[in-house]
């Protein structure tokens, strides 16, 4: 197998571990994740005018996104804790379609990637998002969460393809 390419999650038995990144060198990371949640024209405009029942969507949202990237390590299994030096969540409203999409960017100096932590914000923020807004909207659609650039580490560079 291309050792570039190995599957490094799993020992020699064939179970999955977390992987040893001790003997790696520190670099400064960061990562950019983005997605989206498509909402109707009445959820776009409650959150607009911050008059959804549950209070205002985008500041709890935020909170939520910043501390989901903060405890990435205790949700998916095989990540790292990490010393995270930054982390920013970021809304904007669309009315074509209508939508709020979400970025968020999450950096440190450390050993390994931070691609998961902005990857878990922009879902938990989605989710609340969802969560203060499904009295009026059930049908509300998360898509499109992804990277959209890292920096760092031993892979160098990635930006998607737009």
């Amino acid at each position: 197998m291309d050792t570039e390419h190995e599957l490094t999650h799993f020992n020699e038995q064939g179970r999955a571990h977390m992987v040893d990144v001790g003997m790696k060198p520190v670099t400064q990371r960061e990562a950019l994740a983005g997605g989206e949640i498509l909402v109707s024209p009445e959820v776009l405009q409650k959150i607009k005018d911050g008059t959804m029942k549950k209070g205002d969507v985008l500041a709890v949202a935020q909170v939520a996104g910043i501390m989901a990237a903060k405890r990435n390590w205790e949700l998916i299994p095989m990540c790292h804790p990490l010393p995270l030096t930054k982390i920013d969540v970021a809304f904007h409203l669309s009315k074509n379609p209508c939508r709020v999409e979400i970025l968020a960017t999450v950096a440190c100096s450390g050993v390994t990637g931070v691609e998961m932590e902005a990857l878990t914000a922009v879902s938990v923020a989605a989710l609340t998002i969802y969560d203060m807004c499904k009295a009026v909207q059930k049908d509300m659609c998360i898509q499109n969460i992804r990277l959209l650039k890292k920096t760092g580490g031993k892979s160098g560079e990635y930006i998607a393809e737009v």
